[in-house]
């Protein structure tokens, strides 16, 4: 099961995210300040890590951004504040879900199951389960960290955006699989029904990285009416 840090200063939160995600077999730590979190962030090593916006020390946004600072560990924001343009802000600063309050126990497991399949942590099958993260993703040239986040084409690092290294990772943990559109949507942009062009738009920024087209793909394979896969060159 993951490594779970709770960041939250409201102590019957913290106390009822800190009983559930034992009872799920998680291991959690909590703290109550954003400094506290970046001590723990920086010392131990987290598979999620669960941030409130209203800290005490430091607004949750500006916490955020130290994070990223440290570490690319999955953050899920949990907090009151609904505002759809701080929302798009924070996802774009680097949160990988947002969860407004009040939510069930149900739906926090839920996010926190997909961003832990994204990330390659696998939450859901056992003490062995994590252990996958610490390994690379392998398939002909291409070489991807998923706990580092980080991504290589023949030796070289390739500068990736955190939605097109989510889409690299999650197509090159199923090669030769053709993973259908509507996967993709449900999985990486965690929409359950959205725009083709969404997909078609990444694609076509991850083949230009990667030195090739739809017409002439090495590794990004679509199939029409179906869905795309990722191949290594037969070379």
């Amino acid at each position: 099961m993951a490594r779970v840090l709770v960041v939250e200063d409201d102590q019957f939160v913290r106390s009822a995210l800190i009983r559930h995600l034992t009872e799920a077999s998680h291991t959690v730590r909590s703290v109550g300040t954003a400094l506290e979190a970046l001590r723990e962030v920086a010392h131990l090593g987290f598979d999620v890590v669960i941030l409130d916006l209203g800290l005490p020390d430091l607004d949750g946004a500006e916490a955020l951004k130290m994070l990223r600072g440290i570490t690319q560990v999955p953050v899920i924001i949990a907090t009151a504040r609904d505002d759809e343009a701080e929302i798009v802000r924070l996802l774009n600063d680097g949160a990988d879900d947002y969860l407004v309050k009040p939510f069930s126990v149900e739906h926090l497991s839920a996010r926190m199951a997909a961003v832990l399949r994204r990330a390659g942590t696998g939450a859901g099958t056992g003490a062995g389960a994590g252990a996958g993260a610490d390994r690379a993703i392998r398939a002909g040239g291409l070489v991807i960290d998923p706990l580092r986040r980080q991504a290589e084409l023949d030796g070289r690092a390739l500068d990736l955006t955190r939605r097109e290294f989510d889409l690299l990772a999650f197509l090159a943990q199923r090669p030769g699989v053709v993973v259908p559109r509507r996967e993709l949507l449900a999985e990486v942009w965690q929409q359950s029904y959205g725009d083709d062009q969404t997909i078609d738009v990444h694609l076509s920024w991850l083949r230009r990285k990667l030195g090739e087209t739809a017409a002439n793909p090495r590794y990004l394979h679509t199939l029409r009416g179906v869905g795309v896969k990722l191949e290594p060159p037969r070379e």
